[in-house]
């Protein structure tokens, strides 16, 4: 799992940079403009639901998320981290005073496969009186989406979200090879395809859990997801302008900024609405070893 977690951040990274610092990764908005931390936390305050993205492994993203978070103050809190099983029990555990810097243990997380629990503890505890909202579909959804394809795994309504309407045939193609490449070129293009509808399925399975951190919350809603998921172009994003077409979003893609190269080069084209840069993670390579 952590293999394939590695290999998808490959779409956004280069792996294993010398280190330049905070003050060389510039926070790059529309057009180009350089902002500040707190002149983003600024341009974040007009959108009801903020999206997150992150480099699962790297600590510096998440330690971000948390000063936004706290910054933002919001009602509701989405992951793609948390199961959707887990959504209601954190609910009862959280009204018995259950704290969250406890809510990973409560439900398990050494056992869900994401990096370990105290990179994302300061997150949760940002907002201590934020609704959770579980953002991670059931394996036997996934299952269905990669069997059937995500239509069939959402069932009744999946053409109000936008699941009836698969990309065409050339961008299908596009997305298969970038999914081939995230995974090393090790895995038949047959399988891309079927990775590529649990993917839809998924984004679309976040968007909805944003939306019930909206609602259940009573105001403005962060989801924290990888940077996949965050895309503006086919991505939750794009979901939450079916599912809800009047709710203000806006998207962080963390991005990891290969060494020497130039932050507004590498923004220009990026599908988020802001991008903060870092130093990459020291990680060994993930295609070593892999399938």
């Amino acid at each position: 799992m952590r293999r394939i977690l590695a290999c998808l951040a490959l779409a956004f990274t280069a792996a294993c940079a010398l280190p330049g610092g905070e003050a060389a990764h510039p926070i790059i908005g529309p057009g180009g403009a350089r902002l500040s931390e707190a002149e983003l936390v600024e341009a974040l305050g007009a959108a009801q639901v903020v999206v997150l993205g992150e480099v699962h492994d790297n600590a510096v993203h998440h330690a971000r998320q948390a000063r936004l978070v706290r910054a933002l103050g919001p009602a509701g809190l989405a992951f793609e981290m948390v199961p959707e099983g887990s959504e209601e029990g954190i609910a009862v555990f959280r009204a018995q005073g259950g704290a969250p810097a406890e809510i990973g243990p409560a439900i398990g997380w050494e056992r869900l496969g994401w990096p370990d629990w105290a990179l994302y503890s300061p997150v949760f505890e940002a907002a201590p009186d934020a609704y959770i909202a579980g953002g991670g579909p059931a394996r036997a959804e996934i299952r269905v989406a990669v069997a059937k394809g995500a239509a069939a795994a959402w069932g009744a309504g999946s053409d109000a979200v936008g699941l009836d309407s698969p990309p065409d045939a050339e961008t299908r193609r596009r997305l298969e090879d970038e999914m081939i490449a995230a995974h090393c070129d090790r895995i038949a293009r047959l399988t891309a395809r079927a990775m590529l509808e649990a993917q839809r399925f998924k984004d679309a399975r976040l968007a909805e859990a944003a939306l019930r951190a909206l609602e259940r919350g009573g105001g403005r809603a962060i989801l924290v997801t990888g940077n996949g998921h965050a895309r503006t172009d086919r991505g939750a994003p794009a979901y939450l302008r079916s599912l809800a077409p009047g709710i203000a979003v806006a998207s962080v893609g963390m991005i990891e900024l290969p060494l020497g190269a130039d932050p507004l080069a590498q923004a220009r084209g990026l599908p988020f609405d802001y991008v903060w840069f870092s130093d990459p993670h020291r990680r060994g390579d993930p295609c070593e070893g892999f399938g």
